[in-house]
């Protein structure tokens, strides 16, 4: 019985996972992004760029999967 449980979420908790991992994989730039900034002394202009480019990469990331997950849910996908 548990196994028939585990196949038919086998999927779903790789899919969570995977996004647990980019996730951990964004918060890990982000920090080596925050170090590198105050290693430079980079101008706070420049931060605000680049804390911008980082943050709109993420959002598109997560609107991919919201829609990724709103198609497949209606059978478009």
């Amino acid at each position: 019985m548990e196994s028939n449980v585990l196949q038919e979420y086998t999927e779903q908790i790789e899919t969570i996972g995977l996004y647990g991992f980019y996730l951990l994989l964004f918060l890990l730039m982000g920090l080596a992004i925050q170090d590198v900034l105050k290693r430079g002394n980079v101008p706070k202009f420049g931060r605000q760029v680049v804390w911008a480019v980082l943050f709109f990469g993420c959002t598109g990331f997560i609107a991919k999967a919201i829609i990724e997950i709103v198609w497949t849910s209606r059978g478009l996908g």
